[in-house]
């Protein structure tokens, strides 16, 4: 058993620039979705979009440090199967050993037990978080090195 405290990241907003890469859609394209509250289920939404400034190295400190383990707690569409194959690949891809077979995917953040939330909303659970949920995006925690400085791993 490990004395490590527990640190979950969200993946949307928070690792992955999603935003970015919904930009790239045509504007036609993503108000279709939209509209049917589908936004997560372009095509190849996950498909290699950039991640937030500084996440691969925050995610890489906090795993490597004597303080905390790492997971990557995240949701993904029901009805989509293949965003959440290309949710693996993408945490793979960037952020490789500290994330293997460390990947959750649950529509109900709330029943995890650990002692951090790193999430840029409160949906799917994340508001009922038990442990402390660092609210990304906000302004106590604008960006990674906010969170590195208040975690300090």
């Amino acid at each position: 058993m490990t004395n490590k405290k527990i640190v979950y990241f969200d993946m949307d907003g928070v690792l992955v620039d999603l935003a970015q890469k919904i930009n790239s859609f045509p504007p036609e394209v993503v108000k279709q979705f939209e509209a049917l509250d589908m936004i997560e289920q372009l095509p190849a939404i996950f498909l290699n979009p950039d991640p937030i400034a500084g996440a691969v190295d925050a995610f890489n400190k906090i795993c490597e440090s004597d303080k905390y383990e790492g997971y990557i707690l995240s949701t993904s569409p029901w009805n989509a199967p293949w965003v959440w194959t290309q949710k693996r690949e993408w945490v793979e891809k960037y952020l490789g050993k500290n994330a293997y077979k460390r990947l959750i995917l649950s529509h109900n953040k709330h029943l995890m037990i650990g002692d951090y939330l790193i999430d840029d909303r409160t949906k799917n659970g994340a508001g009922e978080f038990k442990g402390e949920l660092i609210q990304f995006g906000t302004k106590e925690f604008p960006g990674w090195d906010s969170v590195l400085n208040y975690l300090k791993p």
